[in-house]
């Protein structure tokens, strides 16, 4: 018996990095992971993998969940093929940097659109199904929305999920009268294809530093959320699980 059995999943940016370990590690666990991303090749690849190792996934892309219309599209999908929706993961995300002198209104909207709003559209797409399964949403945030950076100019990512942990703790409350738990998760500096260039940059002091000794890997991020989506974590709604090897507590 896995501990999702039984279980739909929606997973978003599943071409690669966290959303590839997540959509990887819930299909062993028994669901049926229903994923999307930007990126053709990185998506059929993971749907490969999930299959070759005996999961059952389904992906759309390329999906540019920027647009409403997309998160619609994804969830449709979900409820076509299965029927029903106990799971939405949120992960997929575009995040922009730089210092706020040299951040433009049009990067700011971009960072807010593919940070923030697809949270939103996704959500409100995902609602009225995990109304009727009692659903979970998990919905991966940042580091950066509890602790500022020195060092890595950052402001329109830290407020765009500074408002993704806001959004998902109302939700909770929201949802609580139809047994909807929603939970947000806070990484620190995960390795991924799309980190790779800061090992050797301005974070290189901050990853070496870290207290136990490493970056995180997406699998870390994953299984914080398989929990959190499980029903492990019935009682479990309305939290904020910061996940950085001890970055933002310990000195």
């Amino acid at each position: 018996m896995g501990r999702m059995d039984g279980k739909v999943v929606a997973i978003s940016g599943t071409g690669g990095g966290q959303g590839r370990a997540a959509a990887v590690i819930f299909a062993r666990e028994g669901a049926a992971v229903v994923g999307c991303d930007i990126k053709v090749e990185g998506s059929a690849e993971t749907v490969e993998m999930v299959e070759a190792a005996g999961g059952t996934m389904t992906a759309i892309a390329p999906l540019d969940l920027s647009l409403e219309e997309s998160n619609q599209q994804w969830i449709d999908t979900a409820i076509e093929k299965y029927g029903r929706l106990d799971v939405l993961y949120n992960n997929a995300s575009r995040a922009t940097f730089g210092p706020i002198e040299e951040l433009t209104a049009e990067t700011w909207r971009f960072t807010i659109a593919n940070e923030l709003d697809l949270v939103y559209y996704a959500s409100r797409a995902a609602w009225p199904h995990l109304k009727e399964s009692r659903g979970a949403i998990v919905s991966i945030a940042s580091a950066g929305a509890v602790v500022g950076a020195r060092g890595f100019p950052s402001s329109v990512h830290a407020a765009a999920k500074g408002g993704v942990v806001a959004f998902s703790r109302q939700l909770a409350a929201d949802g609580a009268q139809y047994r909807i738990r929603s939970n947000s998760i806070c990484p620190g500096f995960v390795r991924s294809p799309a980190t790779v260039e800061f090992f050797e940059g301005p974070m290189k002091p901050y990853i070496d530093n870290l207290p136990l000794g490493r970056a995180a890997e997406g699998e870390d991020i994953a299984y914080a959320a398989l929990f959190l989506a499980s029903d492990e974590a019935s009682y479990i709604t309305g939290a904020n699980l910061v996940v950085d090897g001890g970055a933002t507590s310990l000195v």
